[in-house]
């Protein structure tokens, strides 16, 4: 299948599961088919109970399944290592972002974490020395982790949704994601972490399925593939807006995204 066709079908079923668990959120359990009118004439239907769509606890499993099902298994396998995802990744020329880059920044940190971050994109810095989050925001993630968390930063796994710098550090464009998307999985399926940080909007939005407010998600569990997720601000967020409240946000969820770790055994 065309990853871009995959990448659409993949975006259009996260929607439809997501609007699938809304209505069930809400108490809807039942869609009435008469509502809208009909394609053609059709013959009375013998069981008027079974003419509407009924919403039942497995709807958000099967539309998850069927998303699973349209995305082309990944040519690493189930349970790839870092180096094969990175081999297949190569000297990528998949999406226009190739043309400015310097370097490609695939990821960095223990390939057996159990927390994993997931940014944005790359900056200037990670463009030139080919390691996410060495740059302003990258030194504030640094401090954040091993002087709030006190643990080292090289026992967690760092990347970003793309893996070549945006120009002018803009948000990374659909095509891009897409492009990046097997890649990003297939780093997750390597490291299996327990707890997956998503650094911000883009990244939360794409792990999410869903366009998110990041103020409004942040510090509320979420999952992206069975994986619990916590969606807090990114540091250069943090920089911008050098708040007590969005400090002190930032170090709860991390606080909860380690504890959890522990939690998961």
């Amino acid at each position: 299948m065309d990853r871009s066709l995959s990448g659409e079908a993949r975006a259009l079923l996260a929607d439809a599961r997501e609007t699938l668990r809304e209505w069930m959120e809400e108490g809807i359990d039942a869609w009435d088919a008469g509502a809208l009118p009909p394609a053609a004439p059709a013959a009375p239907d013998p069981e008027p109970a079974r003419a509407g769509f009924r919403l039942t606890s497995e709807a958000p499993r099967v539309a998850e399944a069927a998303a699973e099902a349209l995305v082309p298994s990944a040519p690493w396998g189930p349970t790839p290592t870092l180096e094969a995802v990175r081999e297949h990744l190569g000297d990528c020329q998949r999406c226009e972002l190739c043309q400015g880059r310097n370097t490609i920044v695939f990821g960095d940190g223990n390939p057996d974490a159990d927390l994993m971050f997931i940014g944005e994109g790359p900056g200037q810095e990670e463009d030139r020395r080919g390691l996410p989050f060495v740059g302003r925001a990258g030194e504030l993630l640094t401090q954040m982790i091993e002087k709030g968390l006190e643990i080292p930063r090289s026992s967690v796994y760092i990347c970003n949704i793309v893996k070549c710098r945006p120009p002018n550090n803009r948000t990374p464009l659909p095509p891009e994601v897409t492009a990046c998307r097997p890649f990003l999985d297939g780093q997750i399926d390597a490291v299996r972490p327990k707890v997956i940080v998503a650094l911000g909007k883009p990244a939360a939005s794409l792990l999410l399925g869903r366009d998110v407010a990041i103020t409004r998600v942040r510090g509320t569990w979420q999952e992206y593939r069975g994986i619990p997720l916590m969606p807090t601000l990114h540091p250069a967020y943090v920089l911008r807006q050098y708040t007590p409240e969005n400090r002190r946000n930032v170090w709860q969820d991390l606080k909860a995204a380690l504890a959890r770790t522990r939690d998961e055994g």
